[in-house]
């Protein structure tokens, strides 16, 4: 019996299998990058999208499958995967599910979301809920190709619309480690004051927007006792994630920023340890988007 299913994005089901093993979740199968459990489902970070009820469902005919789904609510998000032409055809028979790039900062979608894919001809794969209100957990935006010095800014829309909260006009931003500008430009876009601090210069056309200061100074110099506080702290640093925890842990016991939105890059493998240090967080959470590489985006207060 399957009771959960965890979607790892392309080329990351290694490290969803370690977590996972470290929670005590065994894998019964891989279905494409879906990873099938005989387990209750658990938070895990690296699932794109977790199926927290999916239950098997026999698939006579097309019609019958589509029926059988459309029993059970309304709106459905397709995993393809084998069968492409049953896939295909069972799909056509269901409301159609637009997943339109978003405007960013406009609200990630709050219609009911299912998932479902083909097992086998004759038998399907579908799960009422799941944890991304997005189709197979990948969130696309309208994006600016012209603007951001880099496509570092795809990462930050995501945290903040997997939140559901962003600066607002005149609130106080510090962005370490911002160079080349990519989160300073999608922060002072929203009207807040950002202050970027980085050893390296910012791009010109991102240091001379409205709203935006810059410290040419390293981020792990800044003491947060001796700063103003902000309303938010981002961080998109190169550097260990055990040193970032450290950094995010003095931040925090200061209280000099009510929002923390940072990313935590792998050099080499993956520190597991320092994640599930992040994730134990109070009130924070660890996950691994969509425009994220070998990296977690941690967010403070989730």
């Amino acid at each position: 019996m399957i009771r959960s299913a965890y979607l790892a994005a392309e080329g990351f089901a290694p490290e969803l299998t370690e977590e996972l093993r470290r929670a005590g979740v065994g894998i019964a199968a891989w279905h494409g990058r879906l990873a099938l459990s005989p387990e209750a489902p658990v938070a895990a970070a690296w699932s794109l999208d977790t199926w927290t009820d999916p239950r098997e469902v026999a698939v006579p005919s097309v019609k019958a499958g589509a029926d059988a789904l459309r029993d059970l609510q309304r709106n459905w998000a397709h995993y393809p995967l084998l069968y492409h032409r049953r896939s295909a055809l069972l799909a056509e028979r269901l409301p159609p599910v637009k997943a339109r790039p978003l405007a960013f900062p406009a609200p990630a979608p709050t219609a009911h979301l299912g998932a479902w894919t083909l097992l086998a001809p004759d038998r399907l794969l579908a799960s009422p809920t799941k944890t991304s209100p997005f189709v197979n957990g990948e969130v696309g935006f309208v994006e600016d190709r012209e603007g951001p010095p880099s496509r570092a800014y795809l990462k930050l829309w995501e945290a903040l619309t997997r939140i559901g909260r962003h600066p607002l006009p005149g609130e106080t931003c510090l962005d370490l480690g911002a160079a080349p500008g990519g989160w300073t430009w999608a922060i002072a876009r929203l009207g807040a004051r950002v202050t970027a601090v980085d050893k390296a210069p910012l791009d010109p056309a991102i240091a001379v927007m409205p709203g935006v200061s810059c410290r040419q100074e390293s981020a792990f110099g800044l003491d947060p006792r001796q700063e103003m506080p902000v309303d938010w702290l981002f961080s998109d640093i190169i550097c260990y994630p055990s040193r970032l925890l450290v950094l995010v842990r003095r931040w925090m016991e200061a209280g000099a920023a009510r929002n923390i939105v940072c990313t935590l890059k792998f050099q080499g493998e993956t520190d597991h340890d320092t994640a599930a240090d992040f994730a134990a967080i109070p009130r924070g959470r660890v996950f691994h988007g969509f425009h994220n590489k070998h990296e977690l985006t941690f967010a403070w207060p989730a």
